[in-house]
C-alpha cells in the first residue's frame, strides 16, 4: 500500500508540475502568439496567460517597443559616380504582431535586409552633392520604401536617419581645393561691389561739389588742414597760386587762419618738449652736485 500511495503521489506532482508549465508571465511590452495543435489561435498578453501544455505552445515572444538597427552601406556609387561609404540608423516597431509571425519567419533580419538594399537604391538614385546636403530627405525616402516594404510583416518604420558619409581622401583634398577656390572667389566679388560703390559715391560726391563752389572749398581746406595735422614738417601747396584752384580772397584768408593754427600747435608743442627737456636736464645736474 506505501509503494501504491508513493505512486500515486509522485504522479500527481508530475501531472501539477505539466500543468504549471503552461502557466506564462508577459511583460506591458511583450505579445505571444499561441498555436494550437499547429493551427493559430490567437495573440496573447501581457500579463499571465496559459497554455495548455501538449496541445498548445508559444514558438516566440514579439516586443512591440522600438527598435534600432545600425548599418553601413559600403561602396556604393551615387548617381554621378562617386563613391562612398554611408552610415545610417534605422527605428521600427512591430505594429501588428499577428503579420510578424504570420507573413514572415524573422520579421527582424527581413526588415533589416530590406533598409540595407532599399537605402543603397536611393544612393543610386541620388548625386553626391544632395547626398551632403539633403540627408534628411534622402532618409526620408528610404522610409517610405522600407515602410512599404514592411507593412505586409505588420512592421512600421517611423525614421531613417544618416549618420556619417565616408569618401575617399583623394576626394577629400579635392573638395577642399574646390572649397577654397569658391571662398576666394566670393571674397574677389565682394571686393569689386564694394570698389564699385565707392566710385559710385565719388561720383555722387563730385557732382555735388561741381554744383557748389563754397562746399567745394570748404572741403579743399578741410583736406590742408587735415594734412597739416598729419605732417611734422613744413607743407607745401600746389599750385601755389591758390586763387587758381577755384579759392576766393575770403578763401585765402580762412586758409592763412587755419594754417596759422596749425604751426601755433606745433610750436606749443616744441615749446612743451624743450621746457620739458630743460626741466630734466635741472633736475640732473642737481642730483649730480649733491
Amino acid at each position: 500500500m506505501l509503494a501504491a500511495d508513493l505512486l500515486i503521489a509522485f504522479l500527481v506532482l508530475v501531472v501539477l508540475i505539466i500543468l504549471l508549465s503552461g502557466i506564462k508571465i508577459l511583460s506591458e511590452w511583450e505579445r505571444a502568439p499561441v498555436l494550437t495543435l499547429g493551427r493559430y489561435a490567437g495573440m496573447k498578453g501581457p500579463g499571465i496567460i496559459y497554455v495548455t501544455p501538449f496541445i498548445s505552445r508559444v514558438p516566440m515572444r514579439i516586443s512591440t517597443r522600438l527598435q534600432t538597427y545600425s548599418f553601413v552601406i559600403e561602396q556604393t556609387l551615387t548617381k554621378d559616380n562617386v563613391p562612398v561609404d554611408v552610415d545610417a540608423v534605422m527605428y521600427f516597431m512591430a505594429a501588428d504582431p499577428e503579420k510578424c509571425v504570420l507573413k514572415a519567419e524573422n520579421y527582424v533580419e527581413a526588415t533589416k535586409y530590406a533598409a540595407q538594399t532599399t537605402l543603397r537604391e536611393v544612393i543610386g538614385q541620388t548625386t553626391f552633392d544632395e547626398l551632403l546636403t539633403e540627408r534628411e530627405k534622402v532618409g526620408e525616402i528610404a522610409r517610405n520604401i522600407i515602410d512599404e516594404k514592411t507593412e505586409a510583416w505588420g512592421v512600421k518604420v517611423t525614421s531613417v536617419e544618416i549618420r556619417d558619409i565616408k569618401i575617399p581622401s583623394m576626394l577629400q583634398e579635392a573638395m577642399s581645393r574646390q572649397a577654397q577656390a569658391e571662398r576666394e572667389r566670393r571674397a574677389r566679388v565682394t571686393l569689386a561691389l564694394a570698389e564699385v560703390q565707392a566710385a559710385e559715391k565719388m561720383v555722387e560726391a563730385a557732382n555735388l561739389y561741381s554744383g557748389n563752389d563754397r562746399a567745394f572749398q570748404l572741403r579743399w581746406m578741410n583736406m590742408l588742414y587735415e594734412l597739416g595735422l598729419q605732417s611734422e614738417g613744413p607743407l607745401i601747396i600746389v599750385p601755389a597760386n591758390i586763387p587758381s584752384a577755384g579759392v576766393s580772397t575770403m578763401g585765402i584768408i580762412g586758409l592763412e587762419d587755419v594754417m596759422g593754427g596749425i604751426k601755433g600747435k606745433k610750436r606749443e608743442r616744441g615749446v612743451r618738449g624743450r621746457s620739458g627737456a630743460e626741466g630734466e636736464g635741472a633736475q640732473t645736474s642737481q642730483t649730480d652736485q649733491k
